[in-house]
């Protein structure tokens, strides 16, 4: 990977009941963290010397850790991935991961086992920018996931989603902003994209995945306003004029992100979706730089 690059691996799922749901992102040169914005700044940086595991857990039990650790504390190989105590184990027909991560600024357990199992796999990537250095790979949209944690203690399963994001360069060189959801449908999942680029035209992706994994384009709905966060991050997505979307619950409230489960239409069906809302001009701020390292520690050991 070239100095400033990143990949990320991203996992989102809810349970069947409703009462729960969680995020995890793997990354390798980590997009938001502080200090390898810094690094950039001082020159060339190693995108391994900044790798973390974000977990987010939604619900009664709700934690969010993301620790970032240098190179020596991460070891990679085709089928496996490790970042300090966590793991993410491909098994051949299921991604396992070892979670094992401490929250910040209370410093709270997230520990346990996830298990997801993809329908079918996918390998087809599409490009968010004119140049192709930033590219998306939606490996598994359609999954299954199986949670098992001891801290806290929760035993749940439910629908899940799995993909994969890789550039050449820092998200904030290339885009201004960017919305994306991804909602389970009848028969699969709809991923939508939104992107506004700093040097072209604001641009769309409207994909519909089945069981199979195969990609199938369909026409970009209508945008639909929601409401700003409560640190006025701008939020759209887009869905049927009929039926519309709105805000379920608004799961991470960022200085320049947001995360949302969205009850919405689409393709002529109700629908849950994960929405996400980035603003990288808010990103790049040096006030919000300032504060990520309070939930973002670095840790050297």
């Amino acid at each position: 990977m070239p100095s400033g690059g990143y990949l990320w691996w991203y996992l989102d799922a809810l349970s069947d009941d409703g009462a729960h749901g969680l995020t995890v992102i793997a990354f390798i040169g980590s997009v938001f963290s502080p200090y390898y914005a810094w690094s950039r700044r001082g020159g060339a940086a190693n995108p391994a010397n900044h790798c973390a595991l974000n977990v987010a857990l939604y619900g009664r039990s709700g934690r969010w850790s993301m620790t970032e650790r240098g190179a020596a504390h991460v070891a990679r190989e085709r089928s496996h991935l490790s970042i300090g105590r966590s793991t993410l184990r491909w098994t051949g027909d299921a991604l396992d991961i070892a979670v094992d991560e401490v929250c910040a600024p209370v410093p709270r357990r997230v520990r346990g086992s996830i298990r997801l199992s993809p329908s079918a796999l996918g390998d087809s990537s599409f490009a968010l920018d004119g140049s192709g250095r930033h590219l998306w790979t939606p490996f598994a949209p359609c999954a299954h996931v199986e949670v098992r944690l001891v801290d806290p203690d929760m035993r749940w399963s439910g629908v899940a989603y799995f993909d994969s994001n890789h550039g050449d360069e820092p998200l904030e060189t290339a885009f201004q902003h960017w919305t994306w959801s991804r909602a389970s449908v009848p028969g699969g999942t709809v991923v939508l994209y939104d992107v506004t680029p700093r040097v072209a035209a604001p641009h769309s992706l409207a994909l519909r995945f089945g069981p199979d994994a195969a990609a199938e384009s369909i026409a970009v709905p209508p945008s639909v306003a929601l409401p700003i966060t409560g640190w006025r991050v701008a939020r759209r997505t887009r869905a049927d004029l009929r039926g519309g979307a709105r805000v379920v619950k608004t799961l991470e409230d960022a200085p320049f992100y947001s995360r949302s489960l969205l009850e919405t239409h689409l393709l002529g069906a109700s629908a849950p979706a994960i929405h996400e809302s980035l603003d990288l001009d808010r990103f790049r701020s040096p006030w919000v730089q300032c504060l990520l390292p309070f939930r973002m520690p670095r840790r050297i050991f």
